[in-house]
């Protein structure tokens, strides 16, 4: 009998869409939620990797709250720091491997060309800090690991720019956003899909182990972004919202945000033959979802 997959962080917009492809196809992904196994408890992490019994691991826990990881650094480096080198430490006393889930905020955004998985990371504030810190643990501890950097996640399911725009455009007649932020949102789906390729690899033989980037493309602002999603909802609110360019500096925020987090994703496609998905093909019947469901009011 084919040993599951754990997935951690099931509940969240990842874990979730990994949970969805996992019915009824082996092998069978058993998820755990925050509430269910907490890593920064590393005798709970131990407990449950040995009761499950899994091929393979991947991790999908995360803290995520960009700018409030200014204020609540502690947590955010427990969670996203030592919460992982708790998850390395078992895996590697269990001989299992570790898919692990980064960002494109390791990154201070100052290369203007895309950046590659080999280019010097440097954080610009608590959550891209704690996450790199992250990385690194899992590269100390384990070999056997595959790091997937990836961005802008977006779905029908948390908290993502998708639903924030969603809800400002149902009262406000003009949205002004960002333009001088450029990187590649990501279908949660499209996250979920590529991991679960790479698992499967990895449970069949060594693979190359390492760090990987992995988003959508093509590339574009925030604002661009935006106006992508006000297209999409059309409807009643076609052609009412205007969606206004601006620089960051109009919208300080308590964390500073890369100005350019594009990633190459030629070494995923060279290694596991993993191509970038379309992110705009996926926005539309997510924001087709979001509305039906009146989650976006």
């Amino acid at each position: 009998m084919t040993r599951p997959i754990l997935v951690i962080g099931a509940t969240g917009q990842v874990g979730h869409e990994l949970m969805i492809r996992g019915k009824g196809t082996p092998p069978a992904l058993v998820g755990v939620s925050h509430r269910e196994l907490d890593i920064r408890d590393k005798a709970k992490v131990r407990s449950t990797l040995e009761g499950v019994a899994p091929a393979a691991v991947i991790n999908v826990a995360a803290y995520t709250a960009v700018d409030k990881a200014e204020t609540e650094r502690a947590l955010a480096f427990a969670v996203n720091r030592d919460g992982p080198a708790n998850l390395a430490n078992v895996c590697s006393a269990l001989t299992l491997p570790l898919l692990h889930v980064s960002t494109d905020y390791v990154f201070d955004g100052q290369k203007r060309d895309a950046y590659e998985e080999t280019d010097h990371a440097s954080p610009l504030g608590a959550y891209g800090a704690s996450k790199f810190e992250g990385e690194e643990a899992v590269r100390a501890r384990l070999e056997s690991h595959v790091i997937l950097r990836t961005s802008w996640v977006f779905s029908g399911r948390g908290t993502n720019f998708v639903k924030t725009i969603l809800r400002a455009s149902a009262t406000r007649r003009e949205l002004r956003v960002v333009d001088d932020q450029r990187g590649c949102p990501t279908p949660a789906s499209a996250v979920a899909k590529a991991l679960l390729a790479i698992a499967a690899q990895a449970m069949h033989g060594p693979v190359a182990w390492g760090t990987y980037h992995f988003c959508g493309a093509p590339p574009t602002s925030w604002c661009g972004f935006a106006q992508a999603i006000v297209e999409a909802a059309a409807g009643p609110r076609a052609g009412r919202i205007m969606v206004t360019p601006i620089a960051t500096a109009e919208y300080p925020t308590p964390a500073r945000r890369p100005s350019n987090s594009v990633m190459s994703c030629a070494k995923i496609a060279a290694a596991f033959g993993i191509s970038q998905p379309s992110w705009a093909a996926s926005l539309p019947s997510i924001v087709a979802e979001l509305l039906a469901e009146g989650s976006a009011e």
